[in-house]
């Protein structure tokens, strides 16, 4: 499987499933079913690749403000969903954060930002095809720390600063 096949699947199961990242997940894996485990694990490594590039304290700025607060576990979720909006809006986030402010036509915390089953379909397919765990994808892991230099959270003036489309948006 090549980019431009995962980045279809990603796009024919969130607008299949209406947005919402629970039943674009389920339908990810009803998808995945059809192709064989090798594809699925390239599948797999184009997830978890993104997955890691994500992992930047100028994007987890931006989910803090999305989600009004985000752990480490509700940054995890929300680079998950970050995938699974396709292409432009991941890799517009991840060429400026605060570009989420255009690039999201609506955000609801309540359904938004958690794409944490996402982040399983892939393993889930392989077991369903297999009957085993998916092997070790052979990437890089995700660095320690978060790329980038830290931003203070609880700081509302520099968030402000920061990302002042997002925060006019979601925050006022």
């Amino acid at each position: 499987m090549d980019e431009t096949e995962f980045w279809e699947l990603i796009d024919a199961t969130r607008d299949a499933a209406e947005g919402d990242p629970e039943e674009q997940a389920d339908l990810l894996v009803q998808r995945l079913l059809e192709f064989d485990p090798e594809q699925v694990l390239d599948f797999a490594r184009h997830f978890e690749s993104r997955y890691n590039r994500a992992y930047r304290w100028d994007l987890w700025g931006a989910a803090w403000l999305l989600l009004d607060g985000a752990s480490d576990d509700a940054f995890d979720y929300f680079r998950c969903w970050l995938i699974g909006q396709g292409r432009d809006v991941f890799e517009g986030a991840l060429h400026d954060p605060d570009a989420l402010a255009d690039l999201l036509d609506d955000f609801d915390e309540e359904i938004d930002g958690d794409g944490e089953e996402l982040g399983y379909a892939a393993d889930e397919a392989y077991e369903q095809l297999t009957g085993t765990v998916a092997p070790d994808l052979g990437i890089a892991p995700a660095p320690a720390e978060p790329e980038g230099t830290p931003i203070d959270f609880e700081d509302d003036r520099a968030l402000a600063q920061r990302y002042p489309r997002l925060w006019d948006r979601f925050r006022e």
